[in-house]
């Protein structure tokens, strides 16, 4: 199935392309980027990642969608099914060299409109590692809540790893509050 492609004023959303992996490689392999997702990738983790996110899109009918920048791809983000749980997964990651730019939020608040608008999702929930503190700064911006009755220790993580401990968010589509198309620059900036 082809990914419908979604758009704001600074990003495109579009599905996978061969000539992606490299640049997608690239990411999953920044250590600086996995620090608080999980181990870098070999090339081989990376493809068969980008493989199991086509097949998404072929199960599912929505998936995780390449970000573009300038025309340049910087990261993903999108709806996933977890393999643990129930639910609708929203989730991004972005290159180390274009942090700061508010690309996330921008382009998650993109997939929630299409999620809640188009796709006509009850729900959508995210998580990450309780040490992630980028990426729980854009849950809040993006106006996801946080569950903490929910908080749990993610089954594919090892005991032991600081990384096992994950927060839940929430949004239901009646919470949801679509913003305006458009927003001011500072109002997408990522700082830490």
């Amino acid at each position: 199935m082809t990914a419908t492609v979604l758009s704001t004023d600074r990003l495109t959303l579009r599905g996978w392309r061969e000539t992606d992996r490299e640049v997608f490689h690239a990411m999953n392999s920044d250590p600086v980027v996995m620090a608080t997702i999980g181990p870098v990738m070999t090339r081989a983790q990376s493809d068969a990642f980008m493989n199991r996110i086509t097949q998404h899109f072929d199960e599912h009918g929505y998936g995780v969608w390449c970000v573009e920048y300038d025309g340049e791809a910087v990261g993903y983000t999108g709806f996933m099914v977890p393999w643990f749980r129930d639910g609708v997964e929203i989730g991004w990651r972005i290159r180390s060299d274009r942090w700061g730019l508010g690309i996330a939020p921008e382009a998650a608040r993109e997939c929630l409109r299409h999620g809640f608008g188009d796709l006509d999702f009850d729900e959508i929930i995210s998580f990450t590692a309780v040490t992630n503190a980028n990426s729980r700064r854009v849950m809040d911006k993006i106006g996801l809540r946080r569950d903490a009755d929910g908080d749990f220790d993610h089954p594919g993580v090892p005991d032991g790893n600081p990384l096992r401990p994950h927060v839940l968010y929430r949004l239901t589509r009646d919470d949801w509050q679509p913003g305006p198309e458009t927003r001011a620059p500072d109002e997408y900036r990522d700082r830490p």
